[in-house]
């Protein structure tokens, strides 16, 4: 019996289907799709001995002792994954790197336990990375794009929560956009933001999207990068700006770093290990600027922070956390901002507060 193959890559993507990742744990590290689950048909060790041996002895021998290394229990654990995957996701399909071996081993393993013919991807991984490369450059080509700025704490990204035709390039990076922005949780690969982001574009597009909302980010979030083509659409767009005053911004990096970042290691790590890890990483992206920021102001903001996290700690009175957090506005991040902004004047196209950004958006672009 010939088993079903799906060529059709715009469609699984666009409906977010299942995706049976069979490849090596490794390989699924280095870089997959959103709504892929890794179940292997060989682990790493495995893999490692089957490419020696297809390096010194050929592939009929390797795949021998493919055969060799999974059999028997260790064969129908797999397969069993494989069907719990399949009773949860039976609109799914399966893929392996090229869409050769692996998959139809496992495609017709799962046949002949079940009679269920389970679609594997065309072309595999490679294929599906391939098409998701090329769409993301169409899209960073022919969409136009509006980009949000304004200093540290204005709101940028409470402005592009109320918007439909938006990028949220910090929630795809999983990154806050400075170095004070590290989550409780690593980054995901440089590979699988770019497939997030690709995504992301295409079902715009497919809406019949032509112009979205970004917020203005620097060429890297995090320790990912943008790719060159976004970078280009964001240079190239017309700017908004967002304008706040002091006390609202320092209230607004207060609720992001210390009350809503707190709240997030905690709920990741523990109450104890979870304030011991976001103090560590408060300190560190303290110590992350400290060249920039100069020894003496370095040493007393970090003063101020300690006794910050101190007081925080030992008497939950957090207000003092605002002591460091204003002088690090209104002395650090202003000062970046205004010198960077001054390359980027005939960009502007409007500045006000956010509700009234917000309305221009609307009315100017037709965002919605």
């Amino acid at each position: 019996m010939q088993l079903p193959v799906i060529d059709d890559y715009r469609q699984l993507f666009l409906q977010d289907t299942p995706l049976m990742d069979v490849r090596a744990p490794i390989e699924f590290a280095q870089g997959a799709f959103p709504h892929s689950d890794n179940l292997p048909l060989i682990n790493d060790a495995e893999r490692h001995a089957i490419g020696i041996r297809y390096a010194e002895d050929g592939q009929d021998n390797a795949i021998a002792l493919g055969h060799e290394l999974v059999k028997g229990e260790l064969r129908e654990q797999r397969i069993q994954d494989w069907i719990e995957f399949m009773r949860q996701h039976p609109q799914g399909a399966l893929y392996c790197f090229r869409g050769g071996m692996r998959s139809k081993i496992s495609q017709q393993w799962i046949y002949e336990t079940t009679g269920i013919a389970y679609p594997r991807v065309a072309g595999g991984y490679k294929a599906l990375r391939r098409f998701l490369i090329n769409e993301l450059e169409t899209s960073a080509t022919t969409l136009d794009a509006v980009v949000i700025g304004g200093r540290t704490g204005v709101g940028k990204t409470l402005l592009l929560q109320q918007i439909e035709h938006r990028i949220d390039l910090e929630g795809i990076y999983h990154h806050r956009g400075s170095s004070f922005g590290y989550r409780a949780t690593p980054q995901p690969s440089q590979i699988d933001i770019e497939n997030a982001l690709a995504i992301a574009l295409l079902k715009h597009r497919s809406n019949n999207v032509n112009k979205l909302v970004w917020e203005d980010e620097a060429p890297n979030i995090g320790s990912r990068s943008i790719p060159a083509s976004v970078t280009q659409l964001m240079r190239s767009a017309p700017l908004v700006l967002i304008e706040a005053g002091i006390e609202e911004r320092v209230a607004a990096v207060f609720d992001e770093y210390i009350d809503t970042a707190l709240a997030e290691f905690q709920r990741v790590h523990g109450d104890a290990l979870g304030f011991a890890t976001w103090a560590q990483q408060l300190r560190g992206a303290l110590d992350r600027i400290q060249r920039r920021l100069g020894d003496q102001r370095y040493h007393v903001l970090r003063d101020v922070m300690d006794d910050a996290i101190q007081q925080h700690q030992l008497h939950n009175f957090r207000e003092r956390h605002k002591d460091w957090i204003r002088t690090l506005l209104l002395e650090y991040y202003d000062p970046m901002y205004d010198y960077q902004l001054e390359k980027k004047t005939e960009r502007i196209a409007f500045q006000g507060e956010r509700d009234a950004v917000l309305q221009y958006l609307r009315q100017q672009h037709a965002i919605r």
